[in-house]
């Protein structure tokens, strides 16, 4: 896995697609938020406006994503209570879903949403270590978000959901 990959690109559908490819050694947590958060580029700033996504690996070996862009003002809304006939407003709760904490960052000119992640092998490997040490590892030990230490294979409908 790079240290550091960053993408330019300019926000629309193809590029979001292009987003999840170059991110695949990544896994599929990172390619899944870093499509929703450049859909939402897309969507809600407008089509073929300059984007920056970076992903990193940070202390502790969670995955941070940021995908950044031109307009500080419009800032991302995570909504409450989606209806299942809604064709969209579920982004959001997906990378709510997915990842350990969420933000926003603004800065004159520029915001960048971001998301930490743990990584599948890291998950296994602390799993095996836990389990070895004697530790239960059906809780979390993440006081950031509760229970989100699983691999995201339930959201995806693979049948190895998190717990």
């Amino acid at each position: 896995m790079p240290p550091v990959t960053t993408l330019e690109l300019l926000a629309t559908p193809a590029g979001v697609s292009g987003v999840r490819r170059a991110l695949r050694p990544y896994g599929t947590d990172v390619q899944l938020c870093a499509s929703e958060l450049v859909t939402n580029v897309v969507r809600h700033v407008g089509e073929a406006v300059p984007v920056t996504v970076r992903v990193w690996r940070e202390e502790g070996g969670r995955i941070r994503l940021g995908v950044s862009d031109p307009d500080p003002r419009v800032l991302p809304v995570l909504v409450a209570g989606v209806g299942t006939e809604a064709e969209s407003g579920r982004g959001l709760a997906l990378v709510d879903a997915l990842a350990v904490r969420w933000g926003v960052e603004q800065e004159p000119g520029r915001k960048t949403v971001w998301c930490e992640l743990f990584t599948e092998t890291e998950t296994e490997t602390e799993t095996h270590a836990d389990a070895d040490a004697g530790i239960d590892t059906r809780t979390s030990r993440t006081p950031e978000r509760s229970g989100r230490r699983r691999p995201s294979a339930g959201a995806l409908g693979h049948s190895s959901a998190r717990s």
